[in-house]
């Protein structure tokens, strides 16, 4: 009885689900050609896809209660005292945010890449290394003395980096064998 009252809104919903579907796998394919053409790795590509879907299925959660027929009024308090929540738990976790963040902008529009050697023009911690890893939070750099250092990637744009020499990583290591 319940799916004949609402057979129109399922099937709206099922519309709704496969075109965010569709539009999931063509932005992940385009993530994936944009990466690859620039040389970015493959857990920074997946990193970027999850982000997607993350988008893609809150998008799914506002549009279906609409499908349904719930008001904007009802929304609206619904998500204010969510947002409200979110917000007072966000301000205590704004670093990592933050972090988050920057790794996204690194993604899009980072110059340097794994395997490059630079240097962090830090006035109180400078530092030069190979880059090894770009994570969400932090990028890894292995530093002369075979030391890993993780620095937060909102400093990454904060600082002044100097980019010594491009692919270092194969001078390091025979035959360009990865570090991890």
């Amino acid at each position: 009885m319940f799916f004949q009252t609402y057979h129109k809104e399922f099937i709206y919903t099922g519309i709704v689900l496969i075109l965010l579907l569709v539009t999931r796998f063509f932005i992940n394919a385009l993530i994936g050609k944009i990466s690859q053409k620039n040389g970015i790795n493959l857990a920074r590509t997946q990193l970027m896809q999850r982000y997607v879907s993350v988008a893609l299925l809150m998008l799914a959660l506002l549009i279906i209660p609409f499908i349904f027929g719930t008001q904007a009024n009802d929304l609206v308090v619904l998500f204010s005292s969510v947002f409200a929540v979110i917000g007072i738990g966000l301000f205590a976790i704004w670093s990592i945010l933050s972090n988050i963040t920057s790794g996204i902008i690194m993604f899009l529009s980072f110059p340097y890449k794994v395997g490059d050697k630079i240097k962090i023009h830090d006035h109180d911690f400078p530092l030069e290394g190979i880059i090894e890893d770009i994570r969400a939070f932090q990028l890894h750099l292995r530093i002369d003395n075979g030391d890993l250092i993780t620095y937060p990637n909102n400093l990454m744009l904060q600082k002044p980096v100097t980019l010594i020499k491009k692919d270092a990583i194969y001078d390091v290591f025979d035959g360009g064998t990865d570090l991890t």
